[in-house]
C-alpha cells in the first residue's frame, strides 16, 4: 500500500507541476475545444469542458490499466525485472523534470512521436467539431487522451510497475487529475494561465520538483535492493 500511495502522489504532483509541459503538448487540442465550441456563456461551456476532460482521464485510465496488466504479467513471469523497471521509471521522470526546468530535449523523440500520432488522429477530431453537445465533447476528450507525450509516458512507466491493473488505472487517473486544473482553464480560454505556466521561473520550479519526485522513485527500489529480505537469515 505504501508503494501505491507513493506512486499516486508522484503521478498527481507530476501532472500538477508538469502543467507547463502539458500545455505545450496538449494546449493545441485544448485550444481547439475552446475555438470550436459553439456553446456561449460559462454556465453552458463549463459542463462541456468537464466532460471533455473526463474523456481524457478515461483514456488515461484505460492506458494505465493496459500497461499495468502487461507489466504485472511480465513481472510474474520474470520477477527479477520488477525493480529495474522502477529504476527506469524514476530515471525518465528525472529527464522530464530536466526538460521542463532547463528545456533539455533528451526525450524529444517522444514529443516527435506525439506529433506523428496526432497528425494521424487529427482527421478524426474533425468529426467531433463543432463541440455543441456532451457526446461530442466526450469523444474529442477520449481522442485527446490518446496523444502520447513524454510526461504521459513517464507516468505510464510508473503505472506499468504498479503490480496490479487497477493500480495502474488509479495512477493514471491521479496524473490526469493533476493536469486537469490547467487543461480545464485553458479549454475555457484562460490565456493568462498559459502565460504563467510558460514563465521561466514557473518552469524551473516545477521541473526541479519533478526531478525530486524522480529521485524519490529511484530511492524506493534502490533501498529495497540494498536492504536484506525478511527471510535472509533462514
Amino acid at each position: 500500500m505504501t508503494d501505491l500511495v507513493a506512486a499516486l502522489t508522484t503521478a498527481f504532483l507530476a501532472g500538477l507541476l508538469g502543467s507547463a509541459h502539458c500545455l505545450g503538448m496538449c494546449g493545441g487540442i485544448s485550444g481547439l475545444f475552446a475555438l470550436h465550441s459553439s456553446v456561449r456563456g460559462l454556465g453552458q461551456q463549463l459542463p462541456m469542458a468537464l466532460v471533455y476532460n473526463a474523456g481524457r482521464l478515461a483514456s488515461y485510465a484505460v492506458l494505465g490499466l493496459a500497461v499495468a496488466a502487461v507489466g504485472s504479467r511480465f513481472a510474474a513471469l520474470a520477477p527479477a525485472v520488477g525493480k529495474p523497471l522502477r529504476l527506469i521509471a524514476g530515471a525518465v521522470i528525472i529527464l522530464i523534470g530536466l526538460q521542463i526546468a532547463f528545456n533539455v530535449r533528451v526525450l524529444g523523440f517522444l514529443e516527435r512521436m506525439g506529433g506523428v500520432a496526432w497528425s494521424r488522429l487529427s482527421p478524426f477530431a474533425g468529426r467531433f467539431l463543432p463541440v455543441n453537445s456532451l457526446p461530442r465533447a466526450l469523444g474529442l476528450g477520449l481522442l485527446w487522451g490518446l496523444i502520447p507525450c513524454g510526461l504521459v509516458y513517464s507516468v505510464l512507466l510508473v503505472a506499468a510497475t504498479s503490480g496490479r491493473a487497477v493500480d495502474g488505472a488509479l495512477i493514471m487517473l491521479a496524473f490526469g487529475a493533476g493536469t486537469t486544473p490547467a487543461m480545464l482553464l485553458t479549454g475555457l480560454g484562460a490565456a493568462r494561465l498559459a502565460q504563467l505556466m510558460q514563465d521561466r521561473r514557473t518552469r524551473l520550479g516545477a521541473g526541479l520538483l519533478i526531478v525530486m519526485l524522480g529521485i524519490l522513485t529511484l530511492f524506493m527500489p534502490i533501498t529495497a535492493m540494498l536492504s536484506p529480505g525478511p527471510h535472509s537469515h533462514h
